[in-house]
């Protein structure tokens, strides 16, 4: 992928089944990273395992999208978590997975990122960087089943979007900055989620929101925002509130309190 440099972490991957210590779950090719992940962890998966794929054929995103994945263009991966939060602290391990992406490229490519809440990741505008996550069956007294997804084109040529997101999607390697190995930058993005995710634990989600605030890529920029229920509300975005929550405010004053529903600018 990165011609000229032999990726040593992932042809290790690939042999042993393990990266950084935990298992990891190699396909050439899948459907989904999350769909195996999900029926991993439902038959018992322990706590950060990964599924790992050179490409999906129907990898998916938030709403129901499509998440383009060329083979051996990007990281196309899930972990499986078992966190100790309570089930209304679970949607902020989106945000945390989105700053824990961003510390990782900043750190190994050398490039900035910006989220647009609550789980894209952006360069120069446009997404590079998409993130699912899913919950399994909640139970009392057990810890949650999450399966967190991520994508993100590395190396993938302008030419291998589809046309109607070429104006719209980027790749690290179209953004410039030092391209990595998918292996180098796979273990660097799951050390820093498990280092973000500890930070979520043991309470310090304001700390996490802080850093979170810094790479905000909407901030005080307007925005529009389709509802559920199809109603669309443009107003300037006052990002998220300590709950991580997104809120927006209309020409007319108005707060919105945006808990699901499509976010463009």
């Amino acid at each position: 992928m990165v011609k000229g440099i032999l990726d040593t972490r992932w042809i290790e991957m690939r042999k042993t089944g393990l990266l950084c210590g935990r298992k990891a779950h190699f396909f050439a090719e899948i459907a989904s990273t999350n769909e195996v992940a999900l029926r991993l962890g439902r038959q018992g998966a322990e706590a950060g395992a990964l599924v790992v794929a050179d490409g999906q054929s129907c990898g998916r995103g938030r709403l129901g999208r499509a998440w383009v994945s060329p083979p051996e263009q990007g990281l196309y991966f899930s972990i499986i978590l078992r966190p100790h939060l309570e089930p209304a602290d679970l949607p902020k391990i989106t945000l945390v997975a989105a700053l824990a992406v961003c510390k990782a490229v900043e750190e190994v490519v050398g490039l900035n990122p910006g989220i647009k809440w609550p789980n894209d990741l952006l360069l120069d505008g446009k997404k590079f960087c998409g993130i699912l996550t899913e919950t399994g069956a909640l139970f009392s007294g057990e810890s949650p089943l999450v399966v967190l997804g991520i994508g993100l084109n590395v190396s993938t040529p302008r030419e291998l979007f589809p046309e109607e997101l070429r104006e719209r999607a980027t790749s690290l390697f179209v953004a410039g900055g030092k391209l990595p190995t998918r292996g180098e930058l796979l273990a660097a993005i799951i050390q820093a989620v498990d280092v973000e995710l500890a930070r979520l634990e043991q309470g310090e989600f304001s700390a996490v929101l802080a850093d979170w605030r810094d790479r905000d890529a909407t901030f005080g920029k307007k925005l529009s925002w389709l509802t559920p229920d199809g109603k669309v509300v443009e107003g300037i975005s006052l990002g998220p509130d300590e709950a991580g929550v997104l809120h927006i405010r209309d020409d007319n004053g108005r707060e919105y309190e945006v808990l699901s529903g499509d976010v463009n600018l």
